[in-house]
């Protein structure tokens, strides 16, 4: 018995000790897989030298989808990095992209309905990064690339230098081989040709022969053409000729250009003839991050023909050294000599490549200067030499002769936050802000006078003055101001920083204020005013609700004496119907913080609204005119079934305790909407005096709450930004499966032949506000869904069983689960396929009836790893109770 024991207490240590094991290799294997994918070249032994700033937010976007997709949390990625050696560093960097990433997702598809997703099994799937994908073109690049100045001008999908071929023929233009050439003759003689260059570079033309166009320019082929078409138009040439011809472009060839070097995807490319440097550079993907943008070099016959600098079409929009290609150029874009990096207030900070000879002074031209906080007297730049790194202190003076050097940084400051002639004043004075230190002194009495004055409401007893002392220190010197100001205090000199403050007496007092709730227009709180009625305070928040009485009024009071045990006083009061004051009102003035209850009246009840569709003789809206009123009630006032009716499908419709209904406040606002629509003037007859002062005040009413509505959604916006959810997209999906279960309204099987044959039974159900009846016509169908081979709707027979249907759809599929069919009849009931004994009892059937056949529930097939790891670990207990039993033997 003791060896059964140990024997079951190691086989629990052992696999509990496997399961940890088998936990932590797959979380590793898991971030392996990520990590690598990420890194792309890098290898998972170089995770250490992993720099995140080197991936592109689609990398990310990969990462957390890959994270996501084997059950890992962002916290478990970046600690599971950390784990395998990335530096501390490098980890908070990857947890901030990926925040980032995730919040302006979160923000951006807040905003949207995602209309432009894929339905399937009835969901909208969404892709939660397609937003951001979109709005930015330059989604795929690193941040180092979007540094780099330049980069982005053949990355942007927006952007095009593709060639526009509508343009007039340019006489500069040399003919090739595969062009077309479109030659007029007009004048005494007219005559049209369409000449083809063929690849001796020669034109035929009729009754001429071949005329030697390749290699020329128009200009000149026009020349020799002219000269070759005078042989037979003899008015072309001479002194005073009187035929004259044009020769211009038809179809222009195609030319093959090898774009070779630094370039994101170099290659040879086939380019229309019009083609110029940049349009073999936009094909190309542009200069990589190691490509040099100033010194693109174009070779034609092996000659260097031109060189182009990118930064001067960026900076000053020239293009001069853009030539136009030729068949078989090469464009070299060699890597990049000398590249910089500047950061600071400039108009644009990032990564610039610079020329031999180029000073900090032409480099500014391409950050665009600096921006309104620099300091411009000094720059600081960090270099690499003999080594090691240095720092070199540049003034304002050396900047047009400084020369850069490759894998320099400039560091540019900021203006100091301080002024040096500033005074404020602030609090109960007419014009508060701040004022200049005149060079004279200024004092106390002098600046008040400034700010035009103390308001009335002043609290002149005492003021404070903020001053800032030499070591930055804040101190505070009381001040007598009324003195000052009438000359019996003496008055203080104010120095640069201080700050007066004046404040007011209600500062220093608590705000009063009274509430008032309940069958009111605009329940809310109110400022308190000295005398103020009961009657006062409804006026001031809009008039009593019809809902309201006008009897026991309550009124709570604060209690100003605690130790008597009283949490509140209650007082109550009956006011005039028509708002007159009272003996009794005007003997029970409000206090400061007092709270009045307007309740509703015991009598008053809202209309409630029921509606009947289909067969009856008055189909529509019905008030429900008693709690106790049935179905078979509003059947009768409805003037009875008609004979076409089917009462067998009558259905209810009645909503659950999911369905939101609309406010007290909501109804009234629709009211008001409505009684507005029929009062505009613009879509309406001509209206009265009465009914247009009606008019503006319902306007004015409606445009209050939807300010205040708007108010709400910005403060309900503000608190969800703020909210901490760091399984968003789990929550998301909980709430869309959340709204689907918990439907507003439900369907309510009902007998509606025995209903009426039988009023006032169980059956005849009592009615509720927005019940909805449905009566249809006679049904003569019945309806095949689900797991059937062919989902079909067929007539209905009363010999007929359910088999039989299902045999008119076709039978079963393999996936169908015979035993759970179900019906669904017309008015909503249901039932289910039986079982006794083997045998399957099916559901009878009636018109409108449809047939369910639902899906197998799909069964988790264990894999080859599974079984492996099960054969194990018996390997492993079989071989720890052999060596138990061995241990034991005597």
């Amino acid at each position: 018995m003791r060896v059964k024991i140990e024997l079951n207490t190691k086989i629990i240590e052992l696999k509990k000790y496997t399961w940890l094991i088998n936990s932590r290799n797959c979380l590793l294997l898991v971030i392996f897989l990520v990590l690598a994918f990420a890194a792309q070249s890098q290898s998972l032994s170089d995770i250490q030298n992993l720099k995140v700033d080197d991936l592109s937010d689609a990398q990310i976007e990969q990462l957390i989808k890959r994270a996501e997709a084997n059950g890992i949390t962002t916290n478990q990625l970046t600690a599971l990095a950390r784990e395998r050696g990335m530096p501390a560093s490098e980890a908070a960097k990857l947890s901030k992209r990926i925040s980032e990433l995730q919040m302006s997702v979160k923000s951006q598809s807040e905003g949207q309905d995602g209309s432009g997703g894929r339905i399937v099994n009835g969901f909208q799937e969404i892709d939660m990064f397609d937003s951001i994908r979109r709005s930015d073109p330059y989604y795929d690049l690193t941040e180092k690339q979007k540094k780099i100045f330049g980069y982005k001008l053949f990355q942007n999908r927006d952007l095009n230098f593709n060639p526009s071929l509508n343009i007039p023929t340019p006489m500069s233009y040399i003919i090739g081989s595969g062009d077309q050439l479109l030659l007029d003759v007009y004048g005494a003689s007219q005559q049209s040709y369409d000449l083809d260059v063929n690849p001796e570079g020669r034109v035929f033309i009729p009754n001429i022969g071949p005329v030697q166009v390749g290699g020329s320019s128009i200009e000149a082929a026009t020349s020799r053409i002219k000269t070759a078409l005078g042989r037979i138009y003899s008015g072309i040439n001479g002194s005073n000729p009187n035929t004259f011809i044009q020769l211009r472009l038809g179809n222009i060839r195609s030319i093959k250009v090898s774009m070779v070097g630094e370039l994101t995807k170099p290659g040879t490319y086939t380019l229309p003839s019009f083609a110029t440097v940049f349009n073999g550079l936009y094909a190309a993907g542009g200069p990589n991050e190691n490509g040099a943008f100033r010194n693109v070099q174009v070779y034609r016959d092996s000659r260097l023909v031109a060189t182009v600098d990118i930064y001067e079409f960026l900076s000053k929009g020239i293009q001069s050294a853009n030539v136009t290609l030729q068949d078989n150029d090469v464009v070299i874009v060699p890597p990049v000599d000398t590249r910089v990096e500047i950061n600071g207030p400039v108009r644009r900070e990032g990564l610039f490549e610079v020329k031999s000879g180029e000073s900090l002074e032409d480099l500014f031209v391409y950050t665009g200067g600096f921006t309104s906080i620099a300091y411009r007297d000094r720059v600081t730049v960090r270099r690499i030499e003999n080594n090691q790194r240095k720092v070199v202190d540049v003034p304002s003076s050396e900047f047009d002769s400084f020369s850069l050097k490759d894998g320099d940084e400039i560091l540019i400051g900021e203006a100091l936050d301080r002024f040096s002639n500033r005074v404020q004043v602030t609090g109960s004075v007419t014009r508060p802000g701040e004022y200049s230190l005149d060079e004279g002194t200024l004092t106390v009495k002098g600046l008040v006078e400034k700010a035009q004055g103390l308001k009335p409401e002043a609290f002149s007893t005492r003021a404070t003055l903020y001053r800032t002392s030499a070591d930055l220190t804040l101190a505070a010197v009381p001040l007598d101001l009324q003195g000052i100001l009438n000359g019996t205090a003496q008055d203080v000199a104010l120095k640069n920083e201080d700050l007066l403050f004046v404040p007011s007496r209600y500062d220093i007092q608590e705000e009063y204020y009274v509430k008032i709730s309940g069958e009111i227009n605009y329940p809310g709180t109110y400022p308190f005013a000295a005398d103020m009625t009961v009657g006062d305070l409804i006026l001031r928040s809009g008039g009593m609700l019809e809902s309201a009485t006008n009897s026991s009024i309550e009124i709570s009071r604060r209690v100003r004496d605690a130790s008597s045990g009283k949490l509140a006083e209650i007082n109550t009061l009956t006011i005039d119907p028509n708002l007159e004051l009272t003996d009794e009102e005007r003997n029970q003035p409000l206090q400061p913080f007092d709270h009045v209850f307007i309740r509703r009246s015991p009598g008053f009840e809202r209309e409630q609204l029921v509606s009947i569709k289909g067969e009856v003789t008055y189909p529509g809206d019905f008030a429900i005119a008693a709690a106790n009123e049935r179905i078979s009630d509003v059947i009768k006032r409805a003037g009875g079934i008609t004979q076409y009716a089917y009462p067998k499908g009558a259905s209810l419709i009645r909503r659950t305790v999911y369905f939101i209904r609309p406010t007290e406040e909501e109804l009234r606002k629709q009211t008001l909407k409505e009684i507005r629509s029929n009062l505009d003037p613009d879509t309406n007859r001509n209206t009265n005096e009465a009914e247009e002062l009606l008019y503006e005040r319902i306007d004015k009413k409606l445009a209050q709450n939807e300010l205040e509505k708007y108010e709400r959604e910005q403060a309900e916006q503000k608190r969800k930004l703020f909210e901490i959810s760091p399984a968003f997209d789990t929550l998301r999906l909980d709430s869309t499966i959340t709204s689907m279960r918990m439907k507003e309204q439900d369907f309510v099987g009902i007998d509606l032949g025995y209903i009426l044959e039988h009023p006032g039974s169980e059956e005849d159900l009592f009615l509720l506000e927005g019940d909805v009846i449905q009566i249809p016509k006679q049904l003569q169908t019945v309806r095949m869904v689900g797991e059937v081979l062919l989902p079909t709707t067929t007539r209905f027979s009363k010999n007929s069983g359910l088999k039989k249907y299902i045999s008119k759809a076709g039978g079963f599929t393999e996936e169908a689960r015979r035993g759970k069919t179900y019906v669904v009849y017309a008015n909503g009931d249901a039932k289910r396929t039986l079982n006794f004994l083997g045998l399957k009892i099916y559901p009878e059937l009636q018109p409108g009836a449809e047939i369910v056949v639902p899906k197998k529930p799909e069964r988790n097939r264990m894999g080859a790893g599974s079984w492996i790891g099960i054969a194990s670990s018996l390997a492993t207990v079989a071989i720890l109770v052999q060596t138990i039993v061995n241990n034991n033997k005597p």
